[in-house]
């Protein structure tokens, strides 16, 4: 077994034994989403795989329970995503990707499909097209405003319209679609947002009708071409500002904002050619979660200034290291951010965007750890680092996983606490913290 390897079942477990002691303040719910196949299956892709929630409740000082469930989707209960007609089921997908919550509601989601509501158990409530008015899939990486409370979302799909811009308000309602024009069906992972602007990824991965039904078909296409756009998002039917750049792949955004000069500065993890395409065939593997390579590969920290002013874009690698997985505090998406918070397989790495240079907190060796969420310790005016960073490490061998809270702002120090999980739990993509009352501004 090994820190790749599906669970066989679901469980429930009590009362965990904690080391070192637990900030009073994390009094609510770590749950982390991944891809986790039915016994005997053999999902092809890692990331075809059932989506699996890993729930830690904390309170008071203690680690009242973990739980582990299967989203229960149309594709769990052997729905087709493609209909004997032809057209595609929204709900057949696998809702494995992200967990997060928006006005009240948690949401397990996944690229290609409708968001599932969840309970607070983890319970799966169904599938949520906000009243019918949502006709797309939604992306695993929508982006709260974190002073409007809105939500800015988007879907793409391999037919016309290719990719449509959508917008949530503080209570959760629909109020805004629109279509972006790009010319074809590409993988668009990922987006950012800064105050007034949508930053777009129209990026050389696209998909490959002769690959579908056997894997992800989706390939690297060196035809397409690669540019970023820009879009006002407070003016609706605002035009795209588009800058062509390096051919590259990003999965995963960092941050984006506006500079004093109007510039818009995003950080973000790039991918060349060769990287994408070796991470992007050991995730395929041989069909064996079990033997599939780590997601992170060769993938680097990278900075693009886009000067709507003069039509240029600037770009830079930020540091040499392999990372993935970048988060930073809520309270600055969209905004200038000084930290960001990656993963590099056996370490958590904390970047200073502003000071310059970077800090980590490594693991002993033969232990994997996955996305750091970072919580804030305090309401009101804070240090942007005062705060724990939460993350499942797992040995490499399957043997053991435990949940860390580390001290935002003194990283290489030994975790604040740690608790130890009933199973091993296997290397997943994103999660959330979701606290028990909305924290105060």
């Amino acid at each position: 077994m090994s820190y790749m390897a599906p669970v066989p079942d679901e469980i429930d477990a009590y009362d965990l034994p904690v080391s070192g002691a637990l900030p009073p303040e994390l009094t609510g719910r770590y749950v982390r989403n991944g891809p986790n196949p039915l016994p005997g299956e053999r999902p092809g892709h890692w990331f075809n795989g059932h989506g699996m929630l890993h729930g830690i409740r904390l309170r008071h000082g203690r680690a009242e329970w973990y739980r582990n469930r299967w989203v229960r989707t149309g594709k769990l209960a052997g729905l087709p995503y493609v209909r004997p007609g032809g057209g595609r089921d929204l709900t057949a997908v696998s809702a494995n990707t992200h967990v997060i919550e928006h006005a009240g509601r948690v949401l397990a989601l996944v690229e290609n499909g409708l968001p599932y509501r969840i309970s607070p158990d983890l319970g799966t409530d169904g599938p949520l097209d906000f009243g019918g008015r949502l006709t797309t899939a939604m992306t695993a990486h929508p982006k709260q405003d974190p002073v409007t409370g809105e939500l800015h979302f988007f879907g793409y799909g391999v037919r016309p319209p290719y990719l449509t811009y959508h917008r949530l308000d503080a209570s959760g309602e629909l109020v805004h679609s629109r279509e972006v024009a790009v010319p074809g069906g590409t993988m668009t992972h990922d987006f950012a947002i800064t105050e007034h602007h949508v930053v777009w990824l129209d990026l050389p991965v696209t998909f490959q009708p002769h690959l579908a039904g056997r894997t992800m078909p989706y390939q690297w296409d060196d035809g397409y071409g690669a540019r970023l756009g820009v879009m006002r998002h407070d003016r609706p039917g605002a035009p795209v500002r588009w800058f062509d750049v390096e051919p590259c792949y990003v999965f995963h955004v960092g941050n984006a904002h506006e500079d004093a000069s109007g510039r818009i500065v995003l950080d973000a993890v790039r991918y060349g050619r060769a990287d994408f395409t070796a991470v992007w065939r050991m995730a395929g593997g041989s069909g064996d979660p079990a033997a599939s390579a780590s997601f992170e590969g060769s993938a680097r920290l990278h900075r693009w200034v886009l000067d709507p002013a003069t039509g240029t874009v600037r770009e830079q690698a930020l540091d040499d290291r392999a990372v993935e997985f970048p988060t930073l505090d809520d309270d600055r998406v969209g905004r200038p951010a000084r930290y960001l918070y990656t993963s590099d397989d056996s370490a958590i790495v904390k970047y200073d965007l502003a000071g310059g240079g970077a800090g980590s907190h490594r693991l002993e060796p033969g232990t994997y750890i996955g996305e750091a969420v970072f919580v804030p310790a305090v309401s009101g005016p804070r240090g942007e680092d005062d705060g724990w960073l939460l993350s499942i490490a797992t040995r490499h061998d399957g043997s053991a996983s435990r949940l860390l809270v580390l001290d935002a702002s003194n990283l290489a120090a030994p975790p604040v606490a740690a608790v130890d999980l009933p199973r091993a739990v296997p290397a997943g993509f994103h999660g959330s913290w979701i606290p028990d009352a909305p924290r105060r501004r």
